[in-house]
């Protein structure tokens, strides 16, 4: 007995034939011939419920895509768009998401805290009593209870903070503050580059240490890299305690480059140092045609004592090493109230971006800004316009001369809808500012190591201080200022006169602006 199929193709032979006498063999062997009608002829029905099968499971991807994006995804614009992707794409759209959807990096951090949560000690909780600064405007009352709220850190008064204009005021300062601890030096940066000036670093860390002096380095792992020479390895060499955050290796595998600890710490018994400032002969200016604008903070009173806690949380998460928190004076040594405001990724909350956004929110006067990478998050960016629209003088000064160029050019992209809202955007010359800055109404400010972009408000592990002072205040803004009169500001029609070909640059750098 024949196959079927054989029987369907003998029909439409003769039908063929019928039809076209001449020319019907001719066609029949054709059409016989093709693969694709011989398979849908055949009757091969493992091969059908294997294709079913395929089917069955590419659905079943795409729906645990989505369910995982909506479930994890923050932006619904986000969920939405790789919702999409993954019912559209099939297996394409999955494995997209997979690649480029899971933010790993968090992940990773969540698994990091709630590893270090159960060893951390009792001063990483410190209780936290309600003090806001007294005679003080009702905004920034608001704002002293969104930083307690957000942080469980209390403000404390009493403090001085004096500005140290590049590497030429900061670095002997902190050597000097080195030279004369007696009881322990710690040390946290980014970047510890090998030069004059992490020679310098390592000569007076090695003094401390030989005299007796605790003292600790804590290098990112990433910021390694930037230098081929290790200046931190010849501390480790001369005894001195070092470690690194989250190092890139290949065994046991952490890859995870996003992670970076992004603080700058420097805690001398009672002097402690903050702001943005890496060690690297980039921030000396005196005599280089090619350097870096940044100011760092010299601190005293018991603000000390939150720097101090700060760095050994840093330590501890670093090295699995809780050690007691050395006592300090507390001694009252100014008018500043202040507050340590640590971020990182790794929980739900987002605690610089919801400061920021509180403090503009609450602005009734002036926002000054200035910082050297400008992608804020969407929140930050309707702060700022709601701010404009209803009359707050926002000025934000950026760098015109970048070391990142795709972010200055994503940043363009951003600019018309904060100018439509009347912010004022001014490009401050080279050399390229590297300062993170933020001034309100008068009486607030925020110094530190965290810039306007995802980077650092998603990804970075961050410290921040605020500062409720006028004074404090008056030379912040006085700084700002003086960058704006040596700045241009730019304008709509600026923005319109750039080429077809640069608007599409712009467009292009803005897209990948998480990334960034």
């Amino acid at each position: 007995m024949r196959h079927a199929g054989t029987q369907e193709l003998e029909t439409d032979r003769l039908f063929l034939r019928r039809l076209l006498p001449e020319d019907a063999d001719m066609m029949y062997a054709n059409w016989a011939s093709d693969p694709q009608v011989t398979r849908f002829l055949r009757w091969e029905p493992h091969k059908n419920a294997l294709e079913t099968l395929g089917l069955l499971a590419a659905h079943i991807l795409s729906w645990v895509a989505v369910c995982h994006a909506l479930l994890t995804k923050r932006d619904p614009r986000s969920a939405l768009g790789w919702t999409a992707t993954s019912l559209l794409l099939p297996v394409l759209g999955p494995l997209l998401y997979v690649l480029f959807g899971i933010s790993r990096a968090q992940s990773r951090a969540e698994k990091i805290m709630r590893q270090r949560a159960a060893q951390e000690p009792e001063y990483a909780h410190p209780a936290c009593p309600a003090e806001p600064p007294e005679q003080v405007p009702e905004n920034i009352v608001r704002m002293a209870h969104l930083g307690r709220n957000l942080t469980d850190q209390h403000l404390c008064g009493g403090n001085t903070l004096s500005p140290l204009r590049n590497g030429d005021e900061a670095y002997p300062a902190m050597l000097e503050a080195i030279a004369a601890a007696r009881n322990h030096v710690f040390l946290a940066t980014y970047i510890f580059n090998a030069g004059h000036t992490g020679t310098a670093f390592t000569e007076a860390l090695a003094a401390a240490a030989a005299r007796g002096v605790d003292v600790r380095v804590l290098v990112d792992g990433i910021g390694t890299l930037y230098s081929w020479r290790k200046p931190w390895k010849k501390l480790a060499a001369r005894g001195i305690k070092v470690a690194l955050f989250l190092p890139p290796k290949l065994f046991p595998p952490n890859l995870s480059i996003n992670l970076r600890n992004h603080r700058k710490v420097l805690v001398c018994d009672d002097i402690g140092f903050t702001g943005g400032m890496n060690i690297s002969d980039d921030n000396i200016q005196s005599g280089r045609k090619s350097c870096v604008q940044d100011v760092h903070f010299r601190c005293l009173g018991p603000i000390v004592n939150q720097l101090r806690r700060a760095f050994l949380l840093n330590w501890g998460f670093c090295t699995g090493e809780y050690t007691p928190l050395p006592p300090g004076s507390g001694q009252i040594k100014g008018e500043s109230h202040c507050r340590i405001v640590m971020d990182g990724p790794g929980n739900d909350a987002d605690m610089l971006n919801d400061l920021f956004c509180g403090a503009v929110n609450t602005a009734r006067r002036s926002v000054r800004i200035m910082t050297p990478y400008f992608l804020p998050t969407h929140d930050l960016m309707a702060s700022l316009r709601s701010a404009g629209q209803r009359g707050v003088d926002v000025r934000v000064v950026l760098p015109a001369k970048n070391n990142l160029p795709y972010v200055h050019w994503a940043t363009f992209r951003l600019l018309p809808t904060l100018l439509n809202a009347g912010v004022r955007v001014w490009y401050q010359p080279p050399p390229f500012a590297h300062t993170k800055l933020l001034t309100v109404d008068g009486y607030y400010s925020q110094i530190g190591s965290a810039n306007l972009d995802a980077r650092s408000l998603r990804l970075n592990f961050e410290l921040n201080m605020e500062v409720f002072d006028p004074a404090f205040h008056g030379l912040l803004a006085g700084h700002i200022d003086d960058a704006i009169s040596r700045s241009r500001e730019i304008t709509l029609a600026d923005l319109k006169r750039q080429s077809l070909p640069v608007k599409l640059r712009n467009a292009a750098c803005w897209i990948f602006s998480p990334y960034l």
